[in-house]
C-alpha cells in the first residue's frame, strides 16, 4: 500500500455531497485517520473544498480557514425561508415590482465594508455544545450576538426575473445565506440563497482543483490522481 505524507488537496466539490461527506471519501481512499477540510460548503454548494490529509497538514486548518473567501451566489427574490437557503421552510412572500437595476446596485454597495452580521439559526456554531441548528430544528429560537464581517466586494453580475447573481469577496465567518436574506430585506422584497460556488479560498482557486466527481472510481484510480495533485504541507507553510 503507498503511504501518502500529510498535504492539502483542492476539491471542486459539487452540488450534492456535503463537504464531511468528501472528506470521508478521502479518509477512505487514502486510508489516513487525521483529514479534515478547511470551511464548510453546505450540500447545495460547490466549488472550491480545501481538504488537508494527515495530522501535519490538518493543523493548518486554522491557518488556511483566515484567508479571504469568494463567491458566486444566486438569490431568489420575494421569498424568505427561515433557513435562509432553498433547504428551508418559506416563511413569507413579497412583490418584487419595485426593485430595479439601479437599486439592485445601490444597494450592493451599501453593504460593502465592515458591518455586523446576525449568525443564522440554522448553523453549526455552537450554544451550550450543541451547533444552533439542534435547536433551529426543534423550533427553539437561539440568537448569538452578532459578529464583526467583512466585505472587501460585493456586485450584482446578473439581473433577471426573480433571480440575481451576485459576486462576493468577503473574510472570515461570513455567512452568505444570511447576506442574501439582508439583501433581499434592504431591498424590500426578502429572499433566500438557491445557489452557491466558492471561487478561492485564501491563496487558492477553484481553478486549480480535482473535480469532485472524478473521485467517484476504483480506489487506485482515484489514489493516483490525488497523488499526482497534492499539495505537499512544506508548501503550504511557505505560503501562509
Amino acid at each position: 500500500m503507498q503511504v501518502v505524507p500529510p498535504a492539502i488537496f483542492l476539491i471542486d466539490k459539487p452540488v450534492g455531497p456535503s463537504s464531511f461527506g468528501m472528506v470521508r471519501l478521502i479518509k477512505r481512499v487514502l486510508q489516513i485517520k487525521k483529514v479534515g477540510h478547511a470551511g464548510t460548503l453546505d450540500p447545495f454548494a460547490s466549488g472550491l473544498l480545501v481538504v488537508c490529509a494527515g495530522r501535519t497538514a490538518t493543523r493548518r486548518i486554522a491557518s488556511l480557514m483566515e484567508g479571504e473567501k469568494e463567491y458566486t451566489a444566486t438569490l431568489k427574490l420575494g421569498i424568505e425561508t427561515d433557513s435562509q437557503d432553498l433547504t428551508g421552510k418559506v416563511i413569507s412572500r413579497h412583490d418584487i415590482v419595485d426593485v430595479t437595476r439601479e437599486r439592485i446596485d445601490a444597494c450592493m454597495q451599501e453593504f460593502a465594508g465592515d458591518q455586523l452580521q446576525q449568525p443564522p439559526a440554522f448553523s453549526a456554531l455552537k450554544y451550550k455544545g450543541k451547533p444552533l441548528y439542534y435547536y433551529a430544528r426543534k423550533g427553539i429560537k437561539v440568537e448569538k450576538e452578532p459578529r464583526l464581517i467583512r466585505i472587501m466586494e460585493i456586485e450584482a453580475l446578473a439581473w433577471q426575473g426573480d433571480l440575481l447573481q451576485i459576486r462576493v469577496v468577503c473574510g472570515k465567518g461570513t455567512y452568505i445565506r444570511t447576506l442574501a436574506s439582508d439583501i433581499g430585506r434592504a431591498l424590500g422584497c426578502g429572499a433566500h440563497l438557491v445557489e452557491l460556488r466558492r471561487l478561492r479560498s485564501g491563496m487558492y482557486s477553484v481553478t486549480d482543483t480535482i473535480d469532485g466527481k472524478d473521485l467517484d472510481q476504483d480506489r487506485r484510480t482515484v489514489v493516483n490522481l490525488l497523488l499526482e495533485h497534492m499539495i505537499p504541507v512544506d508548501a503550504v507553510s511557505a505560503g501562509l
